[in-house]
Parts: structure tokens; sequence; C-alpha cells
């Protein structure tokens, strides 16, 4: 469904040559130190994690770099993809692979944890969570961070189906992406139908005070199988 927004976002990126720096720590929502870091993965020194949607690779490049993980960066858009590669592809621990989500994790291995900074909320719950069910191994932790609350104050949906919400760009015209903006409720009740025990879902606030965003961040845990 939003397969050629990231197409467009990334070729927009790629023409303003510009890539985010590697971060200190994850960046979960718009601001910097807002949320946890790594931390919230368990521990992943040498375990594999996937990156659901891992745009320009830049917050894969930091676990693999900071914390010492085997990240599988996986994205579908192909000029994100090669955002990743020109600037990142070449650091230890990062493997940049351009696919459907969905279609990678029919052919890997399990892994150990997986995360997605906005992208899994772009997706059909119902297309992407059998996926990762299947493709994570017992116990393994899902964290995940969705929009809230937009810049116009509209709040989450009751309803799992998706609105339009727009990407913006400096300087360019805003990107029309359709999101599934849900309730705390709701993702967790999408999330235990797939065999996930939500831990937690915390609200990320921005630092301004007449800043309107807010972020979900959604930790969970893959169930055992038996």
């Amino acid at each position: 469904m939003n397969t050629q927004t990231w197409v467009r976002y990334g070729q927009m990126q790629l023409d303003r040559e510009y890539i985010p720096p590697v971060p200190d720590r994850l960046r979960w929502g718009f601001w910097d130190g807002v949320g946890p870091d790594a931390d919230v993965l368990g521990p992943i020194r040498g375990r594999r994690v996937l990156a659901v949607g891992s745009g320009p690779g830049h917050q894969a490049v930091h676990l693999a770099r900071d914390h010492g993980a085997l990240v599988d960066a996986v994205e579908l858009s192909p000029t994100q993809h090669q955002r990743a590669v020109q600037h990142f592809g070449q650091v230890p621990g990062v493997r940049f692979v351009n696919a459907d989500v969905v279609e990678h994790l029919d052919a890997a291995e399990a892994y150990d944890a997986a995360y997605a900074i906005g992208t899994l909320a772009c997706n059909d719950p119902h297309y992407l969570l059998p996926a990762l069910r299947d493709g994570l191994g017992d116990g393994a932790r899902l964290v995940f961070s969705a929009l809230h609350t937009n810049l116009h104050g509209h709040g989450p949906c009751s309803a799992l189906t998706p609105r339009q919400e727009m990407i913006r760009v400096l300087g360019q015209e805003p990107i029309p992406v359709q999101m599934w903006v849900l309730t705390p409720q709701l993702w967790e009740d999408v999330l235990v139908d797939y065999r996930f025990r939500v831990e937690g879902i915390d609200l990320l606030h921005a630092p301004e005070a007449d800043n309107p965003v807010v972020v979900q961040l959604i930790r969970a845990r893959r169930t055992s199988s038996t």
C-alpha cells in the first residue's frame, strides 16, 4: 500500500544527499533523548536482531556498532535501501536487505529480537504480525513505536483500519502515507491475537509543551509455541 510513498521519500533524500547521523541512542520518535535505548530489546550482543523497515540504516548501525548486535536491516523501498548501502554498507555487523519483510522472514532463521521505528504501523497488522510471530524465537522481544497523536492533535482510532497521515520533508510538499494509528488497547488486542504478550506501552511526548505529537512505544514478547 505504501511502497511508492517510501520510494518517493527515499528519492527526495537521495536528491538532497541527506543521511541522518548515527545516533548515540535509539530515536523512537521525532526527538533525541526521548525513550529508552537498546536495553529495551534485551541482551543483543552477538545476537540476531531484525530491523523492520530500516530506512537509511543509521539506527541499525547504532545497534551493531555500540551494542554488538548482528542486525538484518530489511527495507522494502529501493531508494531507502540505496541510501543505507551508500553510507553504511561496509559497517560490520549490519546486513542491508532490500525486500518485503514478510517474504524475508519466510526464508530466514528465527531472530532473537525485532524492532521497528514508526514503520510497523505503516503495514496492515494482519499481514505483518503473523510473519513476525513465525520469524521470532520463543520469548524474543518485539519493540516498536507508532504514532498516537499527530501534529493536529488527532488521536488514535479504536478501529483496526488505516488512515492518511503526512510525511514532512524540509522544503518539499508533504507525502501522504497510509498508517494504522491505533489505541494502545487495540494494539494490545491484535498483538495478543498473534501470540505476543504485551509487557508495556509507554507514551512518548514531545519535549516542547506546545507540540501535541505523541508516540507510543510498545514492548511485546513472542510467547512460546508449545
